[in-house]
């Protein structure tokens, strides 16, 4: 079973200017030639060792990450396969993309049922290009709250998420000018 998504086309998922970057690039074009997700998978643990958006320095061309999570979006992932993103142990990568996925392409009401299992995640990573660690957790936490750099406002995720979504945060300090909010 296919994952419930927000109903948006592939190409309007992520901001045009990398949309159009990526479908360009020499790297994704690549790609074509990974048939499964498993090769996918592969290649993410591989070549990935940072979930933003663009690449560093001079070339600022679209990242590895997004290249890897943009054809994820063709391929319509399952909820079996979303699961294996999630809870895969051999790269903290191959779960972001999938954290990264669901943000970008699920439907917002079922956010946070996806995410609220990780959401006190420990395991330690860097999504920047800058080395800084933080742990999964956070990560998920700063995808829901929009905190991400290229993500849509916290606001907007809000009318869509149920009152646990917003007691849990409230509860645990994560934002409080939130508590009492449902």
């Amino acid at each position: 079973m296919e994952i419930q998504t927000c109903g948006k086309p592939i190409d309007s998922l992520l901001e045009k200017v990398l949309c159009m970057n990526i479908l360009s690039s020499d790297y994704f074009k690549e790609l074509y030639r990974l048939k499964t997700y498993h090769e996918v998978i592969d290649e993410i643990y591989n070549q990935v060792d940072h979930v933003e958006p663009w690449m560093t320095g001079n070339c600022r061309g679209p990242s590895t990450a997004f290249c890897l999570l943009y054809k994820f979006f063709t391929m319509k992932l399952t909820v079996k396969q979303m699961h294996g993103l999630l809870k895969h142990q051999d790269s903290p990568y191959i779960r972001a993309v999938g954290f990264l996925y669901l943000r970008y392409a699920a439907d917002p009401k079922t956010l946070w049922t996806w995410y609220e299992p990780y959401i006190k995640d420990d395991e330690e990573f860097s999504p920047g290009s800058n080395g800084r660690m933080t742990t999964m957790g956070v990560y998920v936490r700063d995808l829901l709250l929009g905190q991400v750099s290229g993500m849509g406002h916290f606001k907007y995720l809000l009318k869509w998420v149920d009152s646990s979504f917003v007691n849990f945060f409230s509860r645990n300090a994560f934002f409080p000018e939130f508590i009492g909010f449902t």
